[in-house]
């Protein structure tokens, strides 16, 4: 298709776009009494309006019923988490017995590694991407520390090239091959937060399993925005948080994937008396016995009132269907793209994109190097409505979500942006 910079174009696109309506399903916040651009649903996404009818459904639930809640609730609360089964394993390519919902995504990923990561002998390193996460980077340094290890020595940085700012899927497999079998665990973010770069989760998963490692992925980015195939593409275990594209509410639950071929096995883990097998769950037996499947991994009473509005994004994602919204994701962040382009011909300021320009290889985010911009622009885009993320030294990532965001968006965005800077 033929973009064109022009807000007919984009209302064109807008009344042919099979998810335009979802954008009503959703609360704006206003910036002088008008509602934002909205571009950080990669940091945090927004309210679904049937959010506050599920956190009120447990909050009477409580009133009337007190503890008998955990049995009586319209949905029970004792097992809450089981509802996010079949929506949650379509969202991320799994069997139903391979996803959980528990915790926050650190604290998840560590008690992961409790079972995945397994230094022995010289098998001991962990390779992870260069600027990860740095809630990631922490974990990693921490639990090298613990098995008594320095992190100068087991973690191993894949590195960007001179001069690139993304990582070569054949330097990703080299370094594995490299490491061999000193290597215990691959664990690398499916989107990195920073440029948006997507990596190949199935070729990365084969490679590293290939040498006798383990592989995980950090999905904090990529669940509910890219196209996951955990189960076939044989992953060992993932995680990733349901407050950015899945709209689940601010630091909220994290979900959990657990390949079937460990739900027999006997690898440790830090139970607790949720995971424990639920038919038994209530005669406070002495001896853990888990239940069979990622739900194994749960340790603690689950926090219900956290669930509800996870549960009501993920029944949101089973209407529209990963298909449609990847579809869409793909087309917006195309012309997104090309307004940056137009809008760059227009002033003096360069515009550098350092998200992959390939679509195998970027999802719904696009960061850009605003080349001779400070954080004036930024603080301008603020003020004018466009509710962007920063990044030193001058990178602002724009994340048009395929579920609030319009095509007018990106087109008023443009004219916005173009004003910023020519107004200066």
């Amino acid at each position: 298709m033929t973009f064109q910079n022009t807000r007919e174009f984009a209302r064109e696109l807008d009344s042919k776009d099979a998810l335009n309506d979802y954008q009503e399903q959703f609360i704006f916040p206003k910036v002088n009494d008008k509602r934002v651009i909205y571009f950080t649903g990669n940091s945090l996404g927004l309210q679904p309006k049937r959010t506050k009818a599920y956190i009120d459904e447990v909050m009477n639930d409580w009133a009337e019923l007190a503890v008998e809640g955990h049995f009586y609730a319209e949905k029970p609360w004792w097992d809450y988490q089981e509802r996010f089964a079949e929506p949650l394993s379509k969202i991320v390519g799994a069997l139903p017995s391979e996803v959980t919902v528990m915790n926050t995504l650190t604290v998840n990923l560590h008690l992961l590694m409790v079972s995945f990561y397994q230094p022995k002998g010289k098998r001991y390193k962990i390779i992870c991407e260069e600027k990860a996460f740095p809630s990631d980077q922490y974990m990693f340094q921490s639990q090298v520390n613990f098995h008594g290890y320095k992190p100068e020595d087991a973690i191993v940085e894949i590195k960007r090239r001179e001069g690139e700012h993304n990582i070569r899927l054949e330097d990703v497999l080299a370094k594995i091959e490299e490491v061999g079998d000193e290597l215990a665990l691959v664990l690398i973010g499916g989107v990195n937060y920073y440029t948006g770069q997507v990596f190949d989760i199935k070729t990365i998963t084969a490679a590293g399993q290939k040498v006798g490692a383990k592989v995980g992925w950090d999905l904090a980015h990529a669940a509910g925005n890219i196209k996951l195939e955990l189960h076939d593409w044989n992953v060992d275990f993932a995680a990733w948080c349901s407050y950015k594209y899945m709209n689940s509410g601010p630091g909220n639950a994290s979900g959990c994937f657990v390949h079937e071929k460990h739900h027999n096995s006997d690898l440790p883990r830090f139970a607790g008396w949720w995971g424990h097998n639920k038919e038994r769950r209530f005669k406070m037996e002495p001896t853990f016995d888990p239940v069979h499947g990622a739900d194994g991994w749960q340790i603690s009473n689950l926090p219900v009132l956290s669930l509800a509005p996870y549960l009501a994004s993920v029944e949101m994602f089973a209407e529209v269907g990963m298909d449609a919204l990847i579809k869409k994701r793909d087309h917006i962040t195309s012309y997104l793209e090309f307004i940056l382009h137009e809008i760059d011909k227009e002033v003096e300021s360069t515009f550098e994109i350092i998200t992959p320009s390939n679509p195998e290889e970027r999802a719904s985010q696009l960061s850009v190097f605003l080349h001779g911009e400070g954080r004036a622009l930024f603080d301008y885009l603020m003020k004018n409505g466009v509710i962007t993320d920063w990044r030193e030294p001058n990178v602002i990532r724009l994340a048009p979500v395929p579920l609030y965001c319009s095509y007018e968006d990106m087109y008023d965005f443009g004219q916005i942006l173009k004003k910023g800077i020519l107004g200066k």
